[in-house]
């Protein structure tokens, strides 16, 4: 039984790094289903690994920060005139090359850049594929699961993905004018992912979380994958401009008696 509705509708994801990222998951999930998927990647470098990575698919190339390589990506996207049914946005990026610093000492070159490829590139790639989409399409993005906890593992990034949170009411409200096009995220917890890997102290924080979840076992990609799939699919059509907080349960935990006592002297 297709119980998600996904079969032959054709979804667009873009972020796919290596076989460790979400937009990986969340396509081959979304293939399994029964949808066909196209990718788009950063760089023709990234290309050229990805294709290797997933091979018989259609795998484009598109810097979100060049909105020539926006416009060039959708002309493609349309040029065969099929609907587009889902787009899953996992792109995020900021420059931490310099090490992490206190908040207030983000550069606004930084700040900036980081809302022009994480948060604006969702409204240029929807503003670009609107006419492409389906009536009832669904655009998915990847989120973190609070954006008021002031953690330095995270830097600047929590501000950056609030400006995203946010947008999803608005291109909600502003695309039901002529579809009922639905915008939403997933709030994911701590990932094992190789572009978390790079964020200072991540790690650390990575394995405070795993004692943190009341299972004492870390979040997987897998299962943020799955709940991006139940949101593009026509099975989760009364969700729209939310975001779905999955972290195994961890921010009900901070005060498990167990992570008390290691605090203990």
């Amino acid at each position: 039984m297709d119980f998600l509705g996904l079969e032959g509708r054709r979804v667009i994801v873009f972020g796919v790094a290596n076989k460790k990222s979400v937009a990986y998951f969340i396509g081959r999930t979304v293939q399994e289903a029964g949808a066909e998927v196209v990718y788009v990647v950063r760089s023709e470098k990234r290309r050229e690994e990805v294709a290797k990575l997933l091979p018989n698919q259609t795998v484009l190339v598109c810097d979100v920060e060049n909105q020539q390589e926006i416009d060039e990506l959708c002309i493609r996207l349309k040029s065969d005139g099929r609907p587009i049914s889902g787009i899953v946005h996992s792109i995020a990026f900021a420059d931490y090359s310099e090490g992490m610093k206190p908040f207030h000492q983000t550069t606004r070159r930084q700040f900036l850049q980081a809302i022009d490829i994480s948060c604006f590139s969702l409204i240029a790639v929807s503003e670009g594929l609107r006419d492409q989409m389906a009536p009832d399409a669904s655009v998915v993005t990847i989120s973190i699961s609070t954006t008021r906890m002031a953690s330095e593992s995270y830097g600047f990034m929590a501000p950056v993905k609030a400006a995203l949170d946010s947008s999803l009411a608005f291109l909600a409200k502003s695309f039901s004018s002529f579809s009922r096009v639905r915008f939403n995220a997933v709030g994911a917890g701590l990932l094992k992912t190789s572009a978390s890997a790079g964020i200072p102290g991540y790690v650390d924080a990575y394995l405070f979380a795993e004692r943190a979840i009341p299972r004492k076992e870390g979040l997987t990609t897998q299962e943020v994958a799955n709940v991006a799939a139940f949101l593009i699919s026509p099975r989760s059509s009364g969700i729209n401009a939310q975001t779905l907080i999955v972290d195994a349960g961890m921010s009900i935990n901070y005060f498990d008696r167990e992570i008390i006592a290691r605090q203990e002297p």
